[in-house]
């Protein structure tokens, strides 16, 4: 074979390699994962789940405020809602905690201490390799968000050298699992580089997840001729279905009250 035949083969074999997945992409991650439902009410989460729930570090597990508020009123302000442990009473003995969970192999425990080397929390300096070195690890052991936060510092070259098609393999990987935050951010890539259709179809599946950026960027496109009434119509019909879905009396009082 030629070197001009090898190099068109080559093209065509990159090609056909990127459209199978992108078919895979829009194909699959249309559902949240287990993950983000509350071990306790069963609930997913509402978006952004940051603002919605809480991490407890002694069993990893993520619980909704209004699981947390209703533990508090039953006068569990110092255990875990779920596990019953004693919560830490201060940063050393949360990290003790955390790196035990970390030495056990826990992915969620090892992305978490990531997190906190990558802000400089717990007692602990600020050391990005240190906090990549740990979400490389929690990601091969599957740990969602560990892709999501290694997505965001390549893409942006946060910490350490930017390598956009890098972090959005990150955010694919994860996207195909069902973790919004991963796929609104394909949606945002997509529609700063122009690609309004494809924009659209990444933030239709988070809209419908519940997520609110997602529904302001196809309202946003719409407004300006880049999406059609029809999509709009859609996402927001989505949207709405499923934000009522994760409503609970409790929940809405622990808005109420700012928990």
């Amino acid at each position: 074979m030629s070197d001009e035949a090898a190099a068109q083969a080559a093209v065509e074999s990159a090609d056909l390699a990127a459209r199978s997945l992108h078919q895979r992409l829009m194909a699959s991650g249309h559902e949240r994962p287990e993950g983000d439902a509350c071990p306790i009410c069963f609930d997913l989460i509402e978006l952004p789940m940051h603002e919605r729930s809480m991490v407890t570090v002694c069993c990893m597990k993520r619980v909704c405020n209004g699981c947390i508020l209703a533990a508090r009123q039953r006068g569990m302000d110092d255990r875990c809602p779920f596990c019953r442990t004693a919560i830490p009473a201060d940063d050393a003995s949360m990290l003790a905690i955390v790196q035990k969970r970390v030495n056990e192999g826990d992915a969620e425990a090892i992305s978490f201490l990531g997190d906190k080397y990558f802000y400089g929390e717990l007692g602990l300096a600020k050391d990005v390799p240190r906090a990549i070195e740990l979400w490389t690890e929690a990601a091969e052991l599957g740990s969602l968000e560990a892709h999501n936060e290694l997505g965001h510092v390549y893409y942006t070259g946060d910490g350490v050298e930017e390598d956009k098609p890098r972090g959005i393999r990150h955010w694919q990987e994860v996207a195909m699992g069902g973790h919004a935050e991963s796929r609104h951010n394909l949606g945002d890539v997509e529609h700063n580089n122009g690609n309004y259709e494809l924009a659209v179809q990444h933030w239709m599946i988070t809209a419908k997840m519940g997520d609110q950026g997602s529904l302001n960027g196809i309202k946003g496109m719409f407004k300006r001729g880049l999406a059609a009434k029809a999509q709009y119509a859609e996402a927001l019909m989505g949207y709405r279905d499923a934000v009522e879905e994760m409503k609970s009396p409790q929940r809405e009082e622990a808005k109420r009250l700012g928990l």
